[in-house]
């Protein structure tokens, strides 16, 4: 059953704007240890593909705080939702702390995509939750 659905639409511009003028500070509060490793391999090689990485997990942050509906509300917070990827390349939501306890607790499961293009990022994020089938009485032909 779908709990929630989350989108995001990010002007990469505007993330250039936030680096330019809180510097990597920015960059430090929206992404996690693992993130941020990786956001500074891609900036060394390349400014650009450093600033749409950023944009993109901004972006799909932003949507997964929709679809479970608290926004940037606790136990929500910019560093305990990271988007990995699985090793086919596929990305995917990694919760930590209080938000994966909160998260686990209502048998959610996440799902995500992400997209660059021009000067926007975007994203997408379905929220399922798992359901109990009904027990059927015994007796009943169904």
């Amino acid at each position: 059953m779908i709990y929630g659905i989350g989108t995001d639409l990010c002007d990469v511009r505007r993330m250039a704007q936030a680096l330019e003028r809180h510097g990597d500070r920015f960059a430090e509060k929206v992404l996690t240890l693992a993130e941020l490793a990786t956001w500074r391999t891609r900036t060394a090689r390349s400014p650009e593909r450093g600033l749409r990485y950023l944009a993109t997990r901004f972006s799909a942050k932003e949507s997964f705080s929709k679809a479970i509906g608290l926004g940037m509300r606790m136990p929500m917070t910019w560093r305990r939702c990271e988007v990995a990827n699985l090793p086919s390349g596929q990305p995917c939501i990694v919760l930590h702390g209080e938000l994966k306890t909160w998260f686990e607790a209502k048998s959610l499961k996440a799902h995500v995509t992400l997209t660059d293009e021009g000067d926007h990022a975007a994203s997408f994020v379905v929220v399922e939750q798992a359901t109990s089938p009904t027990p059927i009485p015994p007796g009943d032909p169904t």
